[in-house]
């Protein structure tokens, strides 16, 4: 296989700045307030060059996401290597602090979740579609597995537990509490995550 040519790897590096620049507007700003000018400025390219690789928004914000996908599957798979292996419900517990994780840092990107035009781009984009149901795949059969083991309620569709842990990277309680100022991100994680998993009745 032929080596990619000097120009073929400047392209590629300018796209992946161009993506990590989206993704850090989009955790900071949100989709509705973030520009196509501002990304450009940050990588320091002029806006005519950025739409070479990005032909709007909504397809800089997909990109972000593929992007965020493929982390997510990175980690799985190194859960999923782990000797021995944890049991379900850890797993389970792993990938929802690793999602708030990647919040509290700045780098979850925070897209609405009622906007027609980014839906029908992330809808059409297969890379998305594909990496989103391999991800669902392999956490709910981390689902299915801690029910069947009797860890989680059994009688809770697999989908309402996988929507669930799915919500703790968008989770607005951890900003809530990391502007409050009052605990480490940490310990902020550590409560949303037993609320989440151990409920808030008295044991």
């Amino acid at each position: 296989m032929d080596k990619p040519s000097f120009r073929e790897r400047v392209l590629v590096a300018r796209e992946q700045a161009i993506v990590e620049a989206a993704n850090r507007l989009l955790a900071e700003k949100g989709f509705d307030l973030m520009t196509v000018d501002e990304v450009a400025a940050q990588v320091g390219i002029a806006k005519a060059s950025l739409y070479k690789h990005f032909s709007s928004k909504e397809s800089l914000a997909a990109a972000a996401m593929v992007r965020l996908m493929d982390r997510a599957l990175a980690f799985v798979a190194e859960r999923e290597a782990l000797e021995p292996p944890p049991a379900p419900l850890d797993q389970l517990k792993a990938v929802a602090r690793w999602s708030m994780e990647v919040q509290m840092a700045g780098e979850m990107p925070s897209l609405p979740a009622q906007n027609s035009s980014l839906r029908a781009e992330l809808t059409g984009r297969a890379d998305y579609l594909d990496r989103l149901f391999e991800l669902s795949d392999r956490i709910g059969a981390w689902v299915e597995a801690a029910q069947a083991a009797g860890a989680l309620n059994p009688k809770l569709p697999p989908e309402v537990v996988l929507y669930t842990v799915y919500a703790r990277a968008c989770d607005p309680v951890l900003a809530v509490l990391r502007q409050a100022g009052s605990a480490s991100p940490e310990q902020i994680i550590d409560w949303v995550l037993g609320s989440c998993f151990d409920g808030l009745a008295a044991r």
